[in-house]
């Protein structure tokens, strides 16, 4: 079904002065979403010719919007099937990158509370972040799994979602490390599902580097070079103490907690751009929670996934 089309020059030309690319990404604090913040930080896009204005979503569905409408170059963490069903509505957008797969979303409960596990979440009330995002996806999916009557809430990022479920306001929150963990080891929460736990979802690109197609059209050298700085600075972060260390500063979290994150939640592998794989099931899950009207065709996917290759 995938077939990613190469239409980058082949050879470019480096920038005589640094271009600006402006990209939106939520949840700022996740290992997923960092990459932006941290290599522009440690001088890793500035040696590819670049600096990046970042602005910070409350999710998915407003990354998207930002990306449709121009306002952004680049979104960062864009639900899959999202993406799939505003392309094939005609949305100005093209995946030039994978930001995660698998799931590093969990889901927790008070310390106190009776469920135990997601099966007994039955008429209880389950929070995701926004309409579409992956979170949305992984909760209707859980539900589904455990063979549970429950209801699936937009509750907004994990700390708004904390608030609610400590409150009572939610029975089952939701949240994406690190944030959460300090409460888990407190004992105040107990974590009661993976999004992992789901096969499905376990080797499957979930999340997207989406770009606007006339960004695209226009600055592919931008483009290309944005992309590179982000494999640049993965490998930075997955090779460099330094790199927990400022990552630990920027979450502001433990460096036991930024281990955990990197080396428990989020393997190497499944944040590599150009790790694109489970599309079929991507689109399935779509069109049963209706993200998608139907599947999209091998041409549109090619039109679609427009990932440039690796520059030196």
């Amino acid at each position: 079904m995938f077939a990613a089309a190469f239409s980058f020059a082949t050879t470019l030309t480096p920038a005589a002065a640094e271009d600006t690319v402006k990209v939106a990404l939520g949840q700022r604090g996740n290992w997923e979403t960092a990459a932006s913040e941290l290599g522009q930080n440690a001088g890793l896009f500035r040696k590819r010719g670049l600096e990046l204005e970042l602005l910070y979503t409350n999710g998915s569905a407003e990354t998207l919007q930002a990306v449709i409408s121009g306002s952004v170059d680049i979104g960062i963490g864009l639900g899959t099937s999202a993406v799939m069903g505003a392309f094939a509505k005609g949305a100005p957008l093209r995946a030039i990158g994978n930001a995660s797969s698998g799931s590093s979303e969990y889901w927790y409960v008070p310390a106190d509370s009776a469920v135990q596990t997601m099966a007994d979440a039955s008429g209880k009330t389950i929070a995701y972040s926004s309409n579409g995002s992956s979170s949305h996806l992984i909760v209707l999916s859980l539900i589904k799994a455990n063979s549970i009557f429950a209801r699936a809430v937009a509750t907004g990022s994990p700390a708004a979602t904390f608030t609610q479920v400590m409150s009572g306001q939610i029975d089952v929150g939701w949240a994406s490390p690190p944030f959460g963990l300090d409460a888990v080891a407190d004992g105040k929460t107990r974590i009661i599902a993976h999004g992992n736990d789901l096969p499905a979802f376990k080797d499957q690109t979930i999340r997207l580097i989406v770009a606007n197609a006339g960004f695209l059209e226009h600055r592919k050298d931008v483009a290309a070079r944005f992309i590179q700085g982000y494999r640049d600075a993965l490998d930075w972060m997955y090779s460099e103490p330094a790199a927990l260390e400022a990552y630990a500063e920027f979450a502001k979290t433990t460096p036991e907690h930024a281990r955990e994150v990197r080396d428990v939640y989020y393997p190497r592998d499944h944040l590599a751009v150009d790790f694109i794989k489970g599309l079929d099931t991507a689109m399935i899950d779509g069109i049963a929670f209706r993200t998608i009207a139907r599947p999209l065709t091998a041409e549109q996917l090619d039109r679609l996934f427009v990932i440039p290759p690796p520059i030196k």
